[in-house]
């Protein structure tokens, strides 16, 4: 799955799909202030447990601004999806689970909501619990378009050593989605 990236160029933004530049000029406690943003998407994330492997079924991809930061650029994240289509979010996550690790299902437990990136975006990210196993295994996963999705099994017992592993690029919801599994589920 890994990718030879090359050719990298950074340019300014002249126009965008998913993020808008802003500036909000507000006044707090009397004292006139400005703030930059990006307005985006809010998402959904999931944290599959497959019974049949006693693994946790994560993603792993490669993200452009991880790459600036470490030259490697892959993270493992929950499989997530934005909310950029009139559904609700529960569908839109079933969806991704279908679509990012090639699992159908039919509902999700509704775990909580969370804002990430509250410095510059404040997205709202809704995540939600399934339980798969062989039996609900339709496709090798891997994502849609261009998307470049590898579908990773980590078993429950490496993940809290996981969690705790710096050389792994991971995301807060991973952190956290095993952490509630460990005390809720497990």
């Amino acid at each position: 799955m890994m990718k030879n990236i090359t050719d990298v160029e950074l340019v300014e933004c002249e126009e965008s799909r998913f993020v808008k530049l802003k500036q909000m000029n507000y006044v707090q406690d009397g004292v006139a202030k400005r703030w930059e943003l990006a307005q985006v998407h809010d998402s959904v994330a999931i944290l599959i447990y497959h019974k049949d492997r006693d693994s946790f079924v994560v993603v792993k991809q490669f993200r452009p601004p991880i790459y600036l930061k470490n030259r490697d650029g892959y993270t493992y994240e929950l499989c997530a999806g934005i909310i950029d289509k009139e559904c609700s979010l529960e569908q839109i996550a079933i969806e991704e689970v279908e679509e990012e690790c090639g699992f159908r299902v039919s509902s999700l437990e509704r775990i909580t909501s969370f804002f990430s990136a509250v410095g510059f975006a404040g997205a709202q990210q809704t995540l939600y619990y399934v339980e798969v196993s062989d039996k609900n295994k339709v496709s090798n996963g891997g994502g849609i378009e261009n998307e470049s999705i590898e579908v990773i099994y980590l078993p429950t017992s490496k993940a809290k050593e996981f969690i705790f592993d710096e050389t792994k690029g991971k995301t807060p919801g991973i952190m956290f989605g095993f952490s509630w599994w460990f005390e809720y589920k497990s």
